[in-house]
């Protein structure tokens, strides 16, 4: 098998002989990106420049430059926790209490910002890209396509539910099921702020399995099937159990700083070889403490 370049895709057509557009479109890239390609005469075949009314025989191998890029951020150190990177795709844990993305308030010091470091530090000219948002104050697994092709892949798999996230939570109260599913829309609240369950809102499902009951509070796993904003928050406090610290969505007294909600396991095919990826993000260290202080509390 050719050797994956950071700068270049090589697909192959393991199927019969198609136009060139319909094969790339197949294999996952979007007609602007295709367009874009063309017009930069980046699309080779057989050594030779594309047009884009080629025909791709089985067997054959199409090369997708993958173009340089101005990154739009400004790059800063940062110790970033690299769970896994391939030539497509930066996985990071990130930990709580730091954005994701500049803001007008926060114009630097943000996840983005370290990655843009990064991308400098290894000789990669490229935007700074996010799949997954997570709110400042919840930790766990976040990805950073490295190009456009990685990028439109992961989204494309978010759209069809074909990513699997799973967050882990320590809730206010005991949770009586031990599993079940949450089928509530949600919409804006009126307070323009928060999210709330409304019957004109946009389907939202989470799935939900108890890890461990304490004396008043739950450990729990939560599945996305869908990805509103606040979903899991939202969510748990319609049903009585706010996440602890999320002072959002709860009036009640918790013992840690920030809502204890963690992306801890992301499952996703790899944008190239469409093998499944599982990946897992240990539970921060302020999560562990909260529950070694509700077990002694139980007892």
């Amino acid at each position: 098998m050719p050797k994956e370049d950071a700068n270049k895709l090589i697909l192959v057509n393991k199927a019969e002989a198609k136009g060139l557009r319909d094969f790339l479109k197949e294999k996952g890239l979007s007609g602007r990106m295709i367009r874009r390609a063309l017009m930069s005469k980046s699309i080779c075949l057989e050594g030779s420049v594309c047009r884009g009314d080629e025909i791709v025989l089985e067997g054959r191998a199409v090369h997708v430059g993958l173009a340089d890029e101005r990154s739009d951020m400004k790059p800063q150190k940062m110790n970033l926790d690299i769970i896994y990177e391939d030539v497509d795709l930066l996985v990071l844990n990130k930990p709580p209490y730091i954005l994701v993305h500049p803001t007008p308030n926060h114009p630097d010091g943000t996840l983005s910002n370290g990655v843009a470091s990064y991308f400098l530090e290894v000789g990669l000219k490229r935007k700074v890209r996010i799949v997954n948002r997570l709110d400042r104050d919840t930790s766990g697994i976040i990805i950073f396509p490295k190009n456009s092709f990685g990028h439109q892949q992961l989204a494309s798999q978010m759209d069809h539910g074909e990513v699997e996230k799973r967050y882990l939570a320590i809730v206010h109260g005991v949770m009586e099921k031990d599993s079940g599913e949450i089928n509530l829309p949600l919409g804006n609240h009126e307070d323009g702020i928060r999210q709330a369950v409304r019957s004109d809102g946009s389907e939202a499902i989470t799935r939900f399995k108890v890890i461990e009951r304490m004396e008043d509070s739950t450990l729990v796993e939560l599945e996305l099937l869908t990805g509103r904003t606040h979903q899991i928050r939202v969510h748990l406090s319609h049903l009585g159990h706010p996440i602890m610290g999320d002072h959002l969505y709860s009036q009640r007294e918790s013992q840690i700083g920030r809502q204890a909600l963690h992306s801890h396991r992301l499952s996703f095919l790899s944008p190239r070889s469409d093998e499944r990826i599982l990946l897992q993000a240990e539970i921060p260290d302020d999560m562990k403490n909260l529950i070694n202080l509700l077990k002694t509390s139980k007892n």
